[in-house]
């Protein structure tokens, strides 16, 4: 007996509503406008700093981007052609971006080290009115975003992002203020260290999870090992096997297994009863097989 459970299961990102969605796209916005105005002021006035927090900022439009696929592609039905969806391809964006974000920041780390044996002339001035210039559109951003963070995940991940990004530019303004005062560029390389330090993991992690989910892993803090004991323990269950559990967006999990029940027992109430015990353990869609032990030798076990 098969059985491929039909309801429209539901995340959070599933049903984020316009206004969720409006407040991601203003922060998006907001956030490429300072990605180029840092990358361009960071080239004009030869700071690294700033190069750095341009790419902070990079990283962080990534991850606002993926958050507005997540809404956008989440909203569209599955099709014949399509029969899981469009999941996947948050997914493929988030690992090119992370990819992409990991190389620019590594070079910006061997050029800061570049630098400290041959520091290069910084103009402070305009370096300082744009890392103020980012800060104030880093605060509108976690302004607009704060009002709908209890609405959606994606929305709580771009305003904690938004913040480090405050972070990012108050070491710009830093690192400027101490050059003008000081004379000495070392302040560049060190903060450019800093934002380094803060993308490189975050973007580290981002690739390592997106890759997990198209290897068909299973989400990280998913407990991998409650399922088969539970499934086992179900009444008239005398074994499973084919267990298989994976994530098309890496925060659903989804699961396939083969139950085999007692030839005395109704194949639809441990059929029920699977589905309940997985759905609480937070798997909302599995397929099922129920069969009897014969069945064993009419099928190759994966």
């Amino acid at each position: 007996m098969s059985h491929s459970q039909d309801h429209a299961h539901t995340h959070d990102h599933d049903h984020v509503g316009d206004a969720p969605l409006r407040a991601l796209l203003i922060a998006l916005g907001v956030t490429s406008v300072v990605f180029f105005a840092e990358l361009i002021g960071g080239w004009l006035t030869g700071s690294m700093a700033l190069m750095a927090d341009a790419m902070h900022m990079l990283s962080d439009a990534a991850g606002l981007i993926i958050a507005v696929i997540a809404v956008v592609i989440g909203k569209r039905a599955a099709s014949m052609k399509a029969t899981y969806g469009y999941r996947r391809v948050e997914v493929l964006a988030a690992a090119t971006n992370a990819l992409t974000v990991l190389v620019i920041s590594v070079w910006i780390v061997v050029q800061a080290i570049r630098r400290i044996s041959a520091p290069t002339e910084i103009d402070t001035a305009p370096m300082m009115v744009i890392a103020l210039i980012g800060l104030v559109a880093n605060a509108v951003s976690a302004w607009v975003l704060h009002s709908q963070r209890e609405n959606s995940v994606n929305v709580e991940g771009a305003f904690l992002h938004v913040l480090v990004d405050m972070l990012g530019s108050v070491a710009v303004l830093v690192a400027g203020a101490v050059i003008a005062f000081t004379g000495s560029q070392l302040p560049d390389v060190i903060a450019s260290f800093l934002i380094a330090a803060l993308v490189l993991p975050r973007a580290w992690s981002l690739l390592r999870h997106s890759l997990q989910v198209l290897l068909e892993q299973v989400p990280p803090g998913f407990d991998v090992e409650s399922v088969e004991p539970a499934l086992r323990a179900i009444a008239g269950v005398v074994d499973i096997h084919d267990l298989h559990l994976w994530s098309l967006d890496g925060v659903s999990v989804l699961a396939t297994v083969h139950v085999v029940k007692h030839p005395g027992e109704q194949g639809a109430r441990v059929l029920d009863d699977a589905q309940e015990v997985l759905r609480e353990l937070g798997i909302e869609h599995s397929t099922i097989q129920v069969e009897l032990p014969e069945h064993r030798g009419h099928e190759n076990v994966c």
